[in-house]
């Protein structure tokens, strides 16, 4: 039997149950759904955060802080379990009113400064501690274009191919293609400018390989989605060079473990409040 094509309603309404892996956490309003304080450690800067490709973000840059011998960067990691609702707490809410992760809480300032938005997050970070971006205008102005770049393209790869691809409770071929169309254009996007440029904004590691790298370099070596294959991703050799030479830097090595709780138990750093927690 033919399964008949869906009519949207002249009004939606959340009656039908979503599917899908996230379907008990997602919902149509925002705010809080229960109680709770979040815990406060020892350092200034308080990550709330998992090992998503935005989570990772902050946990690399934190590490890159600290391995260029800026101490102030040291940091508590506290998890955030979105798949159980963490972030739908009121402490969590009180920071990041979207109800994502990562968020953040700088103590150093009175009151303290929370910033929400991962690439806001490596902004702040950078602007703080003077590093990981340029300070002329055509560096500054060039990090920033890739960032900003990462930050709204990548809700077609997260939301749109990774959704439809990994996540959808049925496999609809209008919507995968559609998706995998525009990661692919994306990936030749990177691809060719990492043809002219060791890195994104130039010569320097930057932010803005942060940013694009947890999302796009973990996708080409197929760490999101294990799409890499379907993607046919080695055929993006530039992005492929980027790739593996950052997945070397010792800081991303150490940043992937942070908050992170699956895949093989000597990866898993799920709360890091001292260096020595990454052994």
């Amino acid at each position: 039997m033919t399964k008949a094509a869906y009519v949207p309603p002249k009004v939606w309404k959340n009656e039908a149950e979503s599917g899908g892996q996230f379907a008990s956490i997602n919902r149509p309003v925002a705010g809080p759904t229960h109680d709770k304080v979040l815990p406060v450690g020892k350092h200034a800067l308080q990550l709330y955060s998992l090992a998503t490709p935005n989570g990772v973000k902050v946990t690399i840059m934190l590490e890159e802080l600290l391995a260029l011998g800026h101490k102030d960067a040291e940091y508590d990691a506290w998890l955030i379990r979105i798949g159980e609702g963490d972030q739908f707490s009121s402490g969590f809410v009180d920071i990041n009113p979207n109800s994502k992760i990562p968020a953040l809480l700088d103590h150093s300032t009175t009151p303290p400064t929370r910033v929400f938005e991962s690439g806001s997050i490596l902004l702040y970070l950078a602007e703080k501690f003077g590093a990981l971006l340029p300070t002329d205008l055509a560096g500054r102005t060039e990090t920033l274009n890739w960032l900003f770049w990462q930050m709204g393209a990548a809700p077609y790869l997260g939301g749109g191919f990774g959704h439809f691809y990994a996540y959808a409770p049925e496999k609809i071929e209008y919507a995968i293609n559609r998706f995998t169309m525009e990661a692919k254009r994306q990936l030749d996007v990177l691809d060719r400018r990492l043809a002219e440029s060791p890195y994104m904004a130039g010569d320097t590691f930057t932010i803005a390989d942060i940013a694009i790298w947890s999302w796009y370099g973990q996708l080409a070596l197929g760490n999101v989605y294990s799409a890499a294959e379907f993607l046919a991703a080695d055929e993006y050799t530039h992005v492929q060079r980027w790739a593996k030479e950052i997945a070397r830097r010792p800081a991303v090595v150490r940043g992937l473990r942070v908050n992170r709780t699956w895949g093989d138990e000597d990866k898993q750093v799920p709360e890091r409040h001292a260096a020595s927690d990454i052994s």
